[in-house]
């Protein structure tokens, strides 16, 4: 009987257990043998470190062969010029209104709230800011020169741009072309079964990532800077759960409550991995198999979405542009904010699917409204829990432009949507699970 209990939980419940496993041993570790050398050397950078890396890992082996061959399927069936540009201008304005909102919105809750307290400029503030990229050089190198190079580096925008043509090209040579995208249609289904097999370590990567986390977070920094954490936690799950539910329903009509019965998986392997682009295969296979979006649609809008679309870090650089402001006190001007929310809203193109790298865009805010780098020491201790819940509001506003687009095109399946069991059935990593019932 208890075997049979234990076959019906699912893949969501593993993970929770997983998770919530992991920081509680991690917290029973860092309690009572935290400055032990064998638990920092056998277990924080043993056990989990070996075996979350190879979560991490495993999912990010398949971001570049999805995205390619997705993308390449996903722009064969759209053979008019007209059907791409007009969906890569959608995606692009959606994405990018989308991010001006919660910047607006994350600034005006700090100028509300006042996070800020002077008394913390006095702390020590080290912060080696890496040099952000110019939005000129962000544009010149969308183009690759290379499209082995960048397939090699896994540098995203480059990757879309060569794939976009490749299977444009592909859609334009009749007979030929059709059997290399039949080719591609078989490698998809054979990508996506992998996505199936590597989800099944989902619970164990969690447990290791979480459990690190719990063994590593600096408490102190936390506490110092409780107000300006609450504060961009609340505003990320109300950009995230009001601001995305809201859009979704007034641009297609769709059920909020479904999508975010539907997204949690998603969610879940964002908050673990901190990396868009590492959650990339589940937001795929979610956004197609469970939530009905058709896949010349979504083998666009998701890999340009974890590329470009980061409402969350947006979100981020607002509150903490505002703390630091006022942490040194610093009165920023109506058009200092105009600045921000221009900067960032075009940094967020620049901006790479992957951990941290929201401090580095941080950067090139604050040195655009003349405000000290040096702040960015104050949030570093909290910013990797942040980063966690602002990667799972990133791939939600993912898979909400995808939908709102798909419905614009026709290329929804409202039943699939709408069907509470949709996406566990076979081929779906759901059904692993669920499979001997």
């Amino acid at each position: 009987m208890a075997a049979a209990q234990s076959s019906k939980i699912g893949l969501t419940g593993k993970i929770l257990i997983g998770m919530g496993a992991g920081i509680l041993i991690g917290l029973l570790l860092r309690n009572f043998f935290g400055g032990s050398e064998w638990v920092q050397d056998y277990i924080t950078e043993g056990f989990f470190h070996v075996i979350g890396t190879i979560f991490i890992n495993s999912l990010k082996m398949l971001v570049v062969p999805l995205v390619f061959i997705s993308l390449v399927c996903g722009t064969c069936s759209l053979s008019e010029p007209s059907k791409l540009g007009r969906l890569g201008g959608k995606t692009l304005a959606f994405y990018l209104f989308t991010t001006a909102i919660a910047l607006v919105v994350a600034i005006s809750a700090a100028v509300l709230v006042q996070p800020g307290n002077a008394s913390l400029a006095s702390e020590s503030m080290q912060y080696s800011a890496k040099e952000a990229p110019s939005l000129a050089d962000v544009l010149i190198n969308i183009v690759p020169s290379n499209p082995m190079k960048a397939l090699s580096e896994g540098n995203m925008l480059q990757i879309i741009i060569f794939a976009v043509i490749f299977g444009f090209a592909i859609s334009h040579i009749g007979e030929r072309g059709r059997r290399v995208a039949a080719l591609f249609d078989d490698l998809n289904e054979v990508i996506m079964r992998v996505v199936t097999l590597i989800m099944q370590l989902a619970p164990y990567g969690v447990f290791a990532l979480m459990g690190k986390l719990a063994l590593t977070l600096g408490m102190e920094t936390l506490e110092s800077v409780i107000k300006y954490f609450m504060l961009v936690l609340v505003v990320l799950l109300f950009h995230g759960f009001v601001v995305y539910p809201t859009l979704l329903k007034l641009f297609s009509g769709l059920s909020p409550l479904m999508f975010i019965r539907k997204m949690r998986d998603v969610q879940l392997f964002a908050f673990s991995t901190a990396s868009s682009n590492a959650t990339l295969p589940v937001t795929m296979e979610a956004s197609e198999h469970r939530l009905g979006a058709d896949n010349k649609v979504a083998s666009f809008t998701l890999p340009l979405g974890a590329t470009i679309n980061m409402d969350g870090t947006a979100i981020m650089q607002g509150v903490a542009t505002v703390f630091i402001a006022q942490v040194f006190g610093i009165d920023l001007t109506i058009t200092d904010y105009a600045m921000v929310v221009m900067t960032a809203t075009l940094a967020s193109i620049g901006t790479a699917g992957v951990p941290g790298v929201g401090l580095v865009m941080l950067a090139m805010v604050l040195n655009q409204v003349g405000l000290p780098v040096e702040g960015i020491a104050l949030i570093l201790g909290v910013d990797r829990m942040l980063d966690m819940v602002r990667t799972a509001v990133n791939v939600t506003g993912d898979t909400v432009a995808t939908l709102v687009i798909a419905k614009s095109e026709g290329a929804l399946n409202e039943a699939v949507f709408n069907d509470p069991k949709a996406g566990k059935t076979a081929g779906s990593f759901d059904a692993e699970v669920h499979r001997g019932e």
